[in-house]
């Protein structure tokens, strides 16, 4: 192993932990300027708890995103020197972009929407939440762009062995940026909608008394959830019984249900485009995630190994069953002739695998929205009466499918990247070539165990606060009583001890 390796790692490494934060930031923001929304609309108070209690949620991921998103930078001028030289001139357009326009409008109108509560008009606080999520999402075009130049480059010419810029426009609307843009931000959404429906599915679960397992009672009970609460001036926290409407949790469960579908088909609408611009753009990677060997006319698409499609694979790439697609090892041979002798296939088992994991898990989070939403969806009635509760064993089932959106964009994102090797810009510039040559196998190893002993920090840290909040609840309405000490009743929960409040 050499430093190229470890440099390479530690990149995987550090930018899969960092992507596990950013499409929940980014989907999350948007719910939660939904939900923001719906109570500035409505004037109901369960739209302002969940703008809260999701709204925490969204800042504990935004601040890890942006702590583990500024090791990135580091690394390129540390480990990937060469590659930074190389493409330095074209990068430098879109990522001061997004770090002086994005990123800007996103921190600063976070921030006011953050310290804005109560001192804000409430459209004026809703407009800020909503310009920072336009900035991550800006940010998130901007980086996309950047990434889609190394997999298809325009708008450049090479000069004195460096990429320069000749066109801001072709790069930012290079084809693959604009097919890879919607299908990584709807994936997003679906990452944010799964975890919006695991929250949902558990507190669902222990206001209503049920364990995680079929037949598991909380033994606190009946339909009580237990919430910790601190009293005006209390020295401790005090465990206090709460009553939750289950409407509130319906609610943002449809909500997220509702998002991951519609995400889902624009998913599928861009993979289907990201298909067609790999057989033109990148073949070895199309090649490599259906381990096709040899060109092929109507070529198959394997589910799974010794299970095969006719032709779908063509009807995939090119929307004709018929069609040629490239192979491996052909595609080899004339990379060969091109670039000359070299090895130009990537590491097959890992890309053939992440595809299918990535289309397996995907299109099960999807397939768990629709389901959901068929089975909560309205009664037809005349006249008013209660909804359709959420069945216990579909509860169960939204918070064990937690991880499934997640593992399938990071499968994604595995694809994508390990699918273009040997290459960091496709046809111009090969990893091997791009590490910094002063570096040392010690220098990267070092900085590889420095980096993973505090990822794994980060990561306990985050999943405490996570499971913390989740567990403790939305904030209870301060507690109002008539001159004769009685407590108002709230639609949907009941205050058991009305003195005291969060």
């Amino acid at each position: 192993m050499d430093a190229l390796d470890l440099a390479r790692w530690q990149f995987g490494v550090t930018t899969v932990y960092h992507f596990l934060f950013v499409p929940l930031t980014i989907g999350l923001g948007v719910f939660v300027a939904g939900l923001q929304t719906a109570w500035l609309r409505t004037g109901k108070e369960h739209y302002l708890r969940l703008t809260k209690f999701f709204g925490k949620l969204f800042l504990i991921n935004f601040a890890m995103g942006v702590v583990t998103g500024i090791v990135q930078e580091f690394q390129f001028g540390m480990n990937w020197s060469e590659y930074s030289t190389f493409v330095g001139d074209v990068f430098g357009a879109p990522l001061a972009l997004e770090a002086l326009l994005a990123f800007f409008l996103e921190s600063t109108f976070l921030g006011l929407w953050i310290f804005g509560w109560d001192r804000l008009p409430k459209r004026v606080h809703l407009a800020c939440l909503w310009a920072a999520v336009i900035g991550s999402n800006l940010s998130a075009y901007f980086i996309l762009a950047a990434n889609a130049w190394m997999k298809h480059p325009v708008g450049y010419e090479v000069v004195d062995g460096r990429a320069r810029m000749t066109d801001l426009w072709a790069v930012l609307t290079n084809s693959t940026a604009l097919a890879q843009v919607p299908h990584v931000v709807a994936a997003s959404f679906v990452v944010a909608g799964g975890f919006v429906v695991a929250v949902a599915g558990y507190r669902i679960l222990r206001e209503r008394g049920l364990g995680l397992l079929p037949g598991r009672e909380n033994r606190r009970g009946n339909g009580l959830g237990h919430d910790r609460v601190n009293g005006l001036g209390a020295a401790q926290d005090v465990t206090v019984p709460v009553r939750r409407g289950p409407d509130m949790w319906r609610t943002s469960l449809r909500a997220a249900l509702v998002m991951t579908a519609i995400a889902g088909v624009v998913v599928a609408g861009s993979g289907d485009l990201s298909g067609q611009l790999l057989r033109e753009q990148q073949p070895m990677k199309l090649a490599a995630a259906e381990g096709l060997r040899h060109d092929t006319a109507g070529a198959p698409f394997s589910i799974a190994p010794g299970v095969e499609v006719p032709g779908l694979l063509s009807l995939l790439a090119a929307h004709d069953p018929a069609a040629t697609v490239q192979g491996v090892d052909d595609i080899q041979a004339r990379y060969e002739q091109t670039f000359g002798p070299g090895d130009y296939t990537p590491n097959l088992p890992v890309v053939f695998w992440s595809f299918r994991v990535m289309i397996g898990f995907g299109m099960a989070t999807v397939g768990l929205s629709v389901l959901g939403l068929w089975l909560t969806r309205s009664p037809r009635r005349r006249r008013g009466g209660p909804a359709r509760p959420v069945p216990g064993w579909f509860a169960r089932l939204c918070v064990l499918a937690l991880p499934l959106p997640t593992m399938a964009i990071i499968a994604g994102w595995l694809l994508s990247e390990i699918g273009r090797q040997p290459w960091t810009v496709q046809g111009e510039l090969m990893t091997a070539a791009s590490v910094s040559p002063g570096v040392s196998l010690t220098e990267v190893a070092i900085t590889l165990a420095v980096f993973t002993v505090l990822y794994g920090v980060l990561a306990v840290a985050e999943g405490v606060l996570l499971v913390r909040h989740v567990k403790a609840g939305p904030e209870l309405p301060p507690a109002v009583t008539d001159p004769a000490g009685v407590a108002p009743d709230h639609s949907d929960e009941t205050r058991l001890m009305p003195t005291l409040m969060y």
